[in-house]
């Protein structure tokens, strides 16, 4: 997965061009965060929103994605996705401490790496733009 990733500032928010991949792995985060038999205040504790503004923004990136294309996040959004990056991987942390690569792998279609690097990704693209 292509894990650069360019904003430009579009007056309070920002436009990301982003590939079906890094799409799709916002959206796979999100979504099994969102799904989880967790109350809101917990949502908001691991993604800084409310189960209606992650919902809203998982279905702003659904979809079978085949090119690239530009989205107009919030920083809101982008802490949302952000957070559901770094946060749906220690939902594999297994009894002993120990990740769960199979499961994750199984239920995202991506590695624990490629959710990191998005994630630092987008902290480096905010910084930048």
């Amino acid at each position: 997965m292509r894990t650069q990733l360019k904003l430009t500032r579009d007056g309070d928010a920002f436009l990301a061009r982003l590939t079906p991949r890094q799409a799709s792995a916002m959206y796979e985060a999100l979504s099994y965060l969102s799904e989880r038999d967790s109350g809101d205040t917990e949502l908001t504790l691991l993604v800084g929103a409310g189960r209606e503004a992650v919902d809203a923004l998982v279905a702003r990136l659904a979809g079978r994605h085949t090119e690239s294309r530009d989205f107009r996040l919030t920083l809101a959004e982008l802490h949302m996705a952000h957070s559901a990056l770094t946060a749906a991987p220690a939902m594999f942390v297994e009894r002993g401490g120990l990740f769960a690569e199979e499961p994750f792998h199984i239920r995202f279609g991506f590695y624990r790496e490629n959710f990191h690097a998005l994630a630092f990704a987008v902290v480096r693209a905010v910084a930048e733009a």
